[in-house]
């Protein structure tokens, strides 16, 4: 049976980056991906490309998101465009509402986005998960009780293994692990198509601007935070565990 899956990032590239593999897989396996970028990435780098204004910049990011997204078989795209590097500055609750609203008209079956720390600390990125959480517990009474969403948490564990940064400490465990191995070439062609983000994507993963994907790896990450409408028990024996592979969109893996 086809769900739906909506993912809730802050920038251009952010969804290629930590979810670029799932995102394929989710098309292909025949599920229906949504995806909410809460800025156009004004303030981001430009690459090779000049542009006279940060309102050019965010077309021309916007441009890079839309081709990721074509390649990558996302559904429908829905931008925001707050301004980019003030999400922490906004009223929290008036994101979640937005988000929420995107959430109940939708009724996605899953909902995923940042962890507390952003992955890399950034903090439009974290403004973004603590939104996306509250706009979950916000939305939840509008599902029937038995339809009731997952929500994820996207880890990147391995963004930093190629770079001399260093990234915040990690403020939950991982959960879980979906296996992307039949659609790295896809991802890996996603982030091409980010040329003015060249530095970051080299940054992160040398040598796929040159067609090399072997950087990628074969796993995507993730930790489930809220399911059945109440907040998962990350101290659970079958989250200490050995991590496992998991569908997204399958109850099961609850």
């Amino acid at each position: 049976m086809s769900k739906k899956l909506l993912f809730v990032f802050a920038h251009p590239d952010d969804e290629s980056f930590a979810a670029g593999g799932t995102i394929a897989k989710a098309h292909q396996q025949g599920h229906e991906v949504f995806l909410i970028c809460v800025t156009s990435g004004c303030k981001g780098k430009s690459g090779e490309f000049q542009f006279s204004s940060r309102e050019q910049l965010a077309l021309h990011r916007e441009e890079e998101l839309r081709k990721a997204c074509s390649i990558l078989g996302v559904t429908d795209l829905i931008l925001f465009r707050y301004p980019d590097g003030t999400l922490k500055d906004q009223d929290p609750d008036k994101l979640a509402e937005r988000i929420s609203q995107t959430i109940i008209a939708l009724k996605p079956d899953v909902i995923l986005s940042f962890p507390l720390d952003g992955v890399t600390g950034h903090p439009d990125h974290i403004a973004v998960s603590l939104a996306s959480e509250k706009a979950v517990i916000l939305s939840e009474a509008y599902y029937p009780p038995d339809q009731l969403p997952k929500f994820y948490y996207i880890s990147v564990p391995h963004y930093y293994d190629h770079c001399k940064d260093v990234g915040p400490l990690s403020t939950c465990i991982i959960t879980g692990k979906v296996d992307i191995s039949d659609y790295r070439i896809l991802k890996g062609q996603a982030l091409q198509s980010y040329k003015s983000q060249v530095f970051s994507v080299n940054r992160a993963y040398p040598g796929v601007m040159q067609n090399d994907f072997s950087v990628i790896g074969p796993y995507e990450y993730y930790t489930l935070i809220r399911a059945n409408g109440n907040q998962v028990d990350l101290t659970a024996d079958k989250f200490t565990n050995k991590l496992i592979v998991i569908d997204l969109v399958d109850k099961s893996s609850i």
